[in-house]
C-alpha cells in the first residue's frame, strides 16, 4: 500500500534549494500538514453529528435478493467496536465505518466516552461493560476494537488489565501512545493527558508481565505523527504480547483512521487468522510506504 497526493507546484524549487533527502522530507511533510488541516476541517462540520450515542439494534442479516449485499463475504466476521480519542467523538470514523461495512462487516459500533473523563481504567471499564452488552445482544463471543490514540490506551488496559482478552479478538490502535507521549507539556492541566505521560502509573501497569494474552495486537503508527514524541511510542513492545507493529508513511496523525489505504490496512488486520497474523510478526510486520 502506498499514501500518494498530488504533488505541490513548489517541489522543483524545494528540490533545488535542498538537499535532495531533506526535501524528500520537507515536501512529505508539507502535504502530510496540508492534509491534517484538511482533515480537521472537515471532522470539525461532522463533529456534532457524532455527539450522541448512536442507536442500538440487533444485527440485520443481508438479504439474498438485495444486489448491493450479494457480493460480501458469507461467512460469520466479530462485531467492530470503534473507540475515538481524546476530546473526540464517533463521527471521526465515518469513512472507516463505510470501508468496514462494505466489505463485509455487518455489526459495527461505536462508543463516545465523555470528552471530562477523567482517567483511563474508568474508561476502560465503561468500554467492557459496552463490549459485553454487544455479545450478549449479537450473540458473539469476541468482538474486535479499533481505537484511535487515546482509544486504542483505552482498549489495551481493557485487554492487559481487566481481562478483555477473553472478548477482544484482534485489537487495531492508530496513532496510540503505548510508552506515552512528551508533546504539548501545557496540556498536563488534564488528568488523562497525563496518564498518557510516559512514566504514568498508567502506562506502568501496561509494562506489568501479561502471560496468555490472547488478543492480537496491530499498531498503525505514522512516521509523520506530530502528536507522537517520540515517534515509535505508538508502536506496541512487550515479550508477553502478539503485536505486529505497521509503519505508515507519509501522513499525520488526524488522517489515520480516515485514509483509504490504512483502512485497507486494517480490514487486513481484522481479516488475518491468527496463525498469519504471528506470521507476520515475527517477520517485523507490515510497511506502509
Amino acid at each position: 500500500m502506498k499514501v500518494t497526493g498530488a504533488v505541490p507546484p513548489f517541489l522543483p524549487l524545494c528540490q533545488r534549494l535542498l538537499p535532495s533527502r531533506l526535501a524528500d522530507l520537507s515536501v512529505a511533510l508539507l502535504k502530510a500538514t496540508a492534509l491534517e488541516i484538511a482533515i480537521l476541517a472537515g471532522h470539525l462540520l461532522l463533529y456534532p453529528s457524532g455527539i450522541t450515542q448512536e442507536r442500538r439494534t440487533a444485527p440485520a442479516l443481508p438479504s439474498q435478493d438485495d444486489p448491493d449485499t450479494a457480493q460480501l463475504p458469507t461467512e460469520t466476521k466479530p462485531p467492530v467496536v470503534l473507540l475515538h480519542g481524546f476530546i473526540d467523538n464517533r463521527s471521526v470514523f465515518v469513512l472507516l465505518r463505510r470501508s468496514l461495512a462494505q466489505h463485509g462487516r455487518q455489526q459495527v459500533e461505536s462508543l463516545n466516552y465523555s470528552p471530562l473523563t477523567c482517567d483511563i481504567r474508568s474508561a476502560a471499564e465503561l468500554l467492557g461493560r459496552h463490549i459485553e452488552e454487544i455479545c450478549a445482544r449479537t450473540g458473539s463471543r469476541q468482538v474486535d476494537v479499533v481505537g484511535h490514540s487515546l482509544g486504542g490506551l483505552i482498549a489495551r488496559y481493557y485487554v492487559q488489565c481487566l481481562g478483555g482478552d477473553l472478548r477482544v479478538r484482534t485489537l487495531v490502535t492508530l496513532g496510540t501512545p503505548h510508552s506515552g507521549t512528551r508533546v504539548v507539556p501545557l496540556a498536563n492541566a488534564h488528568p488523562i493527558v497525563r496518564q498518557m505521560r510516559p512514566g504514568s502509573e498508567v502506562l506502568e501497569e501496561l509494562t506489568r508481565p501479561a502471560p496468555g494474552c490472547r488478543t492480537h495486537f496491530v499498531s498503525f503508527w505514522s512516521d509523520l505523527d506530530h502528536l507522537m514524541d517520540p515517534l515509535e511510542t505508538a508502536c506496541v513492545d512487550h515479550p508477553d504480547l502478539m503485536v505486529q507493529n505497521v509503519r505508515v508513511s507519509g501522513i499525520g496523525h488526524l488522517a489515520l483512521p480516515v485514509h483509504p489505504a490504512v483502512a485497507t490496512g486494517i480490514r487486513q488486520a481484522l481479516d488475518t487468522d491468527r496463525t498469519g497474523a504471528e506470521a507476520a510478526a515475527q517477520a517485523d510486520g507490515l510497511t506502509v510506504a
